[in-house]
C-alpha cells in the first residue's frame, strides 16, 4: 500500500551519531509494526529495531541502549537515532513492515575512522 524510501546514511566516524529517515508515500498511521533492518557485508539481513503501534519498541540486543526508532505519524517518517556507532554497524540499512515485503535499495552507513 504505500512505499518506503530510507535516507540519512553516510561515513561516520567511530563513536559518533547519525540519524536514518523512512519516508513513506503514504500514511504510516494504523500500520501495526515497522522495522529497521541492516545487511552487513558477508552477514545475513537482520531485524535492528521495530516500532509498534501504540508506542512499543524492540531492539536487537547488539543495539540496545544505542539506536532509538521512532515514529512521526504526521510527517509519515521513521526515524533511527544511531549513537556511540561502532565499525560492526557498518552495513545498508533498510526499513520496511514487519514481516517485509520486498526490499528498496536501503541506505549505505559506514563506520570508520
Amino acid at each position: 500500500q504505500v512505499q518506503l524510501v530510507e535516507s540519512g546514511g553516510g561515513l561516520v566516524q567511530p563513536g559518533g551519531s547519525l540519524r536514518l529517515s523512512c519516508i513513506a508515500s503514504g500514511s504510516i498511521f494504523g500500520i501495526y509494526a515497522i522495522g529497521w533492518y541492516r545487511q552487513a557485508p558477508g552477514k545475513q539481513r537482520e531485524l535492528v529495531a521495530v516500532s509498534i503501534s501504540g508506542g512499543s519498541t524492540n531492539y536487537a540486543d547488539s543495539v540496545k541502549g544505542r539506536f532509538t526508532i521512532s515514529r512521526d505519524n504526521a510527517k509519515n517518517t521513521v526515524y533511527l537515532q544511531m549513537n556511540s556507532l561502532k565499525s560492526e554497524d557498518t552495513a545498508v540499512y533498510y526499513c520496511n513492515l514487519e514481516p517485509p515485503r520486498p526490499w528498496g535499495q536501503g541506505t549505505q552507513v559506514t563506520v570508520s575512522s
